[in-house]
């Protein structure tokens, strides 16, 4: 494997993502109540959903291509087979993995392996999972990719760490507490500055040259908190605190970690629209003209909220946190979850940068898009959380 650790000159927090389109909703009808009686899990009928679509399985446009969006399904599938042991879950994710990988553990002829692209990494992380039941060579082999130097973005430490972490605690442990020291690193480089006093939230990003056209010029920090991108760190911060990626509590990047989503989680409650109990695509700006109530990020923190709960790594003695989860989730079921042949998501804002001007008019001007794997992903995970609740 042939990691190379992030150095302290960063420069850019961005998130770029592939548009998916829609399709009309017109004959749609909304699900209703989160969990009637007797009924499928809406985690299982999310993901058969996503695959009878075809979505979400190492294609775009009908091509091999290895894809972010991908790996965070892959994920959330190999989280339904963790819970449930039903192999088709496993089969899916190699039917994925198996279209961008070959026979030898190499990658598809057209990924650049001198792109250093922290996004595509996110795959890694289900060849390390599908590896440690199968023990077939080509996924370890293809597992060990490079991340780019020089660059953090604020999705970056969960498209690509969670892959650092899983290969050097499964390959090569005793590499695992210099690994966990260079993750520690990541964490606080984002809080130290993009954590607004302000909200208690995370900046979408920041520049440490104070060159981008958005950058504060002070700390460099970018203006808007952005409900997804915070959306990707609260999501590693649960997968990195819980199994199978426990982190030592002896380790110094432990106590960061948990410092850090004990502080975002009850900014997050704090942050949710008292109406809908979701949250806003910006964060930073609750209730302005062309602001709206984001899914994929609303998930996202669902799930990170609720699992944190669950497992023990933030109190909820008061009952707060899980009470806000759930009623974003049943606010997401209610409004944006359709049904029809399959289940449909609405509501998932398709992309997010900083590669442009990073202020409030560009984020409320991007379009959203039906099913989106960046909101269905996170939905199934989020989902699942939400009927361990009911177990």
């Amino acid at each position: 494997m042939r990691y190379i650790s992030s150095p302290g000159g960063i420069t850019l927090f961005t998130l770029t993502c592939s548009l998916l389109s829609g399709v009309p909703l017109a004959s749609a009808t909304p699900v209703g109540t989160a969990a009637a009686a007797g009924a499928r899990p809406i985690s299982v009928r999310m993901a058969e959903s996503i695959v009878a679509r075809g979505e979400g399985m190492g294609l775009k446009a009908g091509k091999p291509k290895i894809n972010y969006e991908h790996g965070t399904f892959q994920s959330a599938l190999w989280n339904l087979y963790t819970e449930t042991k039903n192999e088709t879950y496993l089969s899916w994710i190699a039917q994925g993995l198996d279209r961008v990988i070959t026979a030898d553990g190499g990658v598809i002829d057209d990924f650049d392996l001198e792109a250093y692209a922290l996004d595509d990494v996110r795959v890694g992380a289900s060849m390390v999972n599908l590896w440690s039941v199968n023990k077939m060579d080509k996924y370890k082999s293809a597992a060990g990719i490079k991340i780019y130097t020089d660059q953090q973005w604020l999705d970056g430490i969960y498209m690509g760490y969670i892959t650092y972490a899983l290969y050097a605690s499964t390959f090569e442990p005793a590499t695992t507490d210099k690994v966990f020291t260079d993750i520690g690193k990541q964490f606080s480089l984002a809080w130290e500055h993009c954590h607004d006093a302000k909200n208690g939230l995370l900046r979408h990003g920041w520049d440490s040259s104070k060159k981008m056209k958005w950058a504060d010029p002070t700390t460099g920090a970018s203006p808007e908190v952005w409900s997804r991108g915070l959306g990707w760190h609260v999501m590693a911060l649960a997968d990195f605190l819980t199994p199978p990626l426990v982190i030592p509590s002896s380790h110094a990047t432990y106590k960061i970690l948990l410092t850090q989503v004990k502080a975002i989680i009850p900014a997050l409650v704090a942050n949710a629209d008292p109406k809908t109990g979701a949250w806003w695509l910006v964060m930073s700006q609750p209730g302005k003209k062309g602001n709206y109530i984001e899914t994929s990020g609303t998930a996202m923190f669902i799930y990170g909220m609720l699992k944190s709960v669950r497992l023990g790594v933030v109190d909820d003695k008061d009952g707060k946190i899980v009470a806000s989860a759930v009623k974003a989730y049943e606010y997401l079921v209610r409004t944006q979850l359709v049904q029809g042949a399959q289940l449909d998501l609405k509501g998932t804002v398709s992309v997010g940068s900083l590669k442009g001007d990073g202020d409030y008019a560009y984020y409320i001007g991007v379009e959203t898009a039906l099913n989106d794997l960046k909101g269905t992903a996170p939905f199934v995970m989020a989902s699942l959380e939400y009927e361990k609740l009911k177990k």
